[in-house]
């Protein structure tokens, strides 16, 4: 006789998971639609297993055909099941996606070829045959055991090959637990076949994967019943390959603004409002919530976007009215056709952020078009930031020097340090492709950091003091000079070296000097670990001279677009300026100086230091050793 104390708790289970489920939404991929089937078939194993057993125990009481046919869908979902539970694993570890080739799909054959021995059984008597009015195991009933060890091995592999893939260790060691218990249910079923305990081992397993992948709120944003970014990359990265959609992306102009405006808890009830409107209003779309008052909406590709963008515009003449306030909102919007094969879910993020980003500068109220030139652009920005990580992490930033020269002597006296990256090719990659996306990801401190160190190992190896060089200038991006330690990290490094801090002279931007306040304070506490501080690019920024007039700079640089104009268009703003500031106390550098012309001219106004091509580019710290410190 059978147990079935077990079945019917399982069973109870099981329908609750199948409530939660439906309970939100949830995203169609792979993963989700797998946990589904894994439901509904164990659903149906149990419930066969659990008739089939007290059939068999009572073949005399009913019609054989109905005791054929519970057994032949038991067995038939047992072997479903194998497959459903392996194919779970495979949809987490995402190797359907891994491999193209549809030969994958073979490993599904021997479940299916079980299945069918299973359908034959009642006339063959292959998986189980009923003789003299009782059930007997056929010669083939050991299949459910090397069926299931078959699946269950294959997930171990898949686990083994694949799992250091997944974002989190919760999720690389509860789908290991998943399996394990599965292992452990299908030893228990061979040691005590009387006993229906296998069903729960299976439900503990679903249990786990409930717990640790199936959550649905992993998922969705808070702020409504929407999704997150990070179900935008998961379905953007499962559906490659096959992609159909136009995006529109929103974007609520000056968000931080108005969070202030209404609040926290307000915006946030304007969000979800937002949120059920295009909701209800587009049931089909597949709607994302990406940070900062974005909405990234996925549509088919014969929706009208111009229709969609009218019908959101008209909404948004309205306020959105919350239980304190009514809230009054603008938005800009991007669109995107994407085809079927795009490089990754992060180059469309990338896309999308950039060009909503310019919706909601104010540039221009239309509406931006992604195309496939600002495609290529993130492709390319994409590539610097893992060649710019790359170069960080293997310390393999390079630190060229361009001269700076007495204007009335002719002789250097000094060098900027400037960096630079090397693609895979060998390829001198400019700053301007890179310095940007350094101080957008962050990575500018650890980048001025390597240029700042390299420049004080090359003063202590190569003491350029000895041959005249007076300075050596290295740039502090505004990031930067926000630190609140830049003080005691440069002069750590300094220390290190035995260099002393006046050698180096910091450049900053006028971009630097919004915050008088900490402008003054940094400046001071640098100053008295010995540091010096020149102001960089002056004309093209935020200063003027009655601020820099309370700055201790030693050094003023003009840059070269102001001088450049003047020699254009010749006319006494750049004189004029000059003379203010060697009034002022400061030594004036020009830049961008290109032939003996410019020099003189410059030399004539006044100015005390010359930088540019006339002299030389910037030269390697080894190539500006050998030609200048012999």
């Amino acid at each position: 006789m059978w147990d079935f104390s077990f079945a019917i708790p399982s069973l109870l289970i099981l329908g609750l998971l199948l409530g939660f489920y439906f309970s939100l939404p949830r995203l169609h991929i792979r993963m989700n639609r797998a946990f589904l089937a894994i439901l509904v078939i164990e659903s149906f194993v149990i419930v066969f297993d659990f008739v089939s057993s007290w059939l068999d125990s009572n073949i005399s009481a009913f019609p054989l055909i109905l005791v054929h046919l519970s057994n032949v869908l038991y067995f038939t979902f047992f072997f479903m099941r194998a497959q459903i539970l392996f194919y779970y694993t495979a949809s987490v570890l995402r190797t359907m996606q891994l491999s193209r080739n549809k030969l994958v799909y073979l490993i599904y054959l021997p479940g299916a070829i079980c299945a069918i021995l299973s359908i034959l059984s009642p006339f063959f008597g292959f998986i189980y045959y009923i003789e003299d009015g009782l059930y007997h195991s056929g010669p083939l009933y050991n299949l459910l055991y090397y069926c299931f060890w078959f699946y269950i091995t294959l997930s171990i592999i898949c686990w083994l090959n694949y799992s250091e893939k997944l974002r989190r260790n919760r999720d690389k060691y509860g789908l290991l637990l998943y399996i394990l218990i599965l292992t452990a249910g299908i030893v228990i079923r061979q040691m005590f076949p009387h006993i229906l305990l296998m069903d729960t081992f299976c439900i503990m397993s679903v249990l786990v994967a409930y717990l640790v992948f199936e959550n649905p709120e992993f998922y969705l944003e808070r702020r409504g019943n929407v999704f997150n970014s990070t179900a935008f990359r998961d379905f953007i990265d499962e559906n490659n390959g096959s992609l159909s959609y136009n995006i529109l992306g929103i974007v609520i102009h000056n968000y931080n603004d108005m969070r202030d405006v209404y609040g926290g808890r307000q915006m946030d009830e304007g969000l979800t409002m937002i949120s059920e409107f295009i909701t209800s209003t587009f049931p089909t779309a597949n709607i994302f919530y990406h940070r900062r008052g974005r909405f990234l909406v996925l549509f088919s590709k014969n929706m009208d976007m111009m229709d969609v963008i009218l019908a959101v515009s008209d909404r948004f003449k309205s306020p959105w009215k919350s239980e304190n306030a009514d809230i009054f909102l603008d938005v800009g919007y991007a669109v995107m056709d994407i085809g079927s094969m795009v490089s990754s879910s992060d180059m469309i993020l990338s896309s999308l952020i950039s060009a909503l980003d310019e919706a909601d500068s104010g540039k221009s109220r239309e509406v931006v078009s992604i195309d496939q030139t600002g495609m290529d652009q993130t492709l390319k920005d994409t590539e610097m930031k893992r060649l710019l990580d790359t170069a960080i992490e293997n310390d393999l930033v390079e630190v060229y020097l361009q001269p700076l020269t007495d204007a009335r002597s002719g002789k250097i006296v000094g060098a900027e340090a400037l960096c630079r990256l090397v693609d895979r090719k060998g390829n001198q990659i400019p700053p301007q492709s890179f310095i940007g996306i350094a101080e957008r990801n962050g990575k500018i401190i650890e980048l001025g950091e390597q240029v700042f160190e390299k420049t004080c190992r090359f003063i202590k190896e190569k003491n350029p003091a000895a041959y005249g060089l007076e300075w050596i200038n290295v740039n502090l991006s505004p990031i930067q000079f926000i630190r609140a330690d830049l003080a005691e990290a440069f002069a750590k490094i300094a220390k290190k070296y035995d260099v002393d801090p006046g050698m180096v002279h910091l450049e900053i931007t006028e971009e630097s000097m919004i915050d008088d306040v900490f402008l003054q304070r940094q400046m001071a506490l640098m100053r008295e670990k010995g540091f010096k501080f020149a102001l960089d690019d002056f004309g093209t920024g935020y200063s003027n001279l009655n601020r820099l007039k309370r700055c201790p700079f030693s050094n003023v640089k003009l840059d070269m677009s102001i001088v450049w104009d003047y020699f254009n268009e010749p006319d006494e703003i750049l004189p004029t300026i000059i003379r203010a500031f060697k009034q002022m106390g400061f030594e004036v550098t020009a830049e961008g100086i290109e032939d003996e012309n410019m020099e003189k001219v410059m030399k004539s106004l006044g100015c005390d230091y010359l930088q540019g091509y006339f002299c030389s580019k910037p030269i390697p710290m080894d190539e500006y050793a050998a030609r200048y410190l012999t």
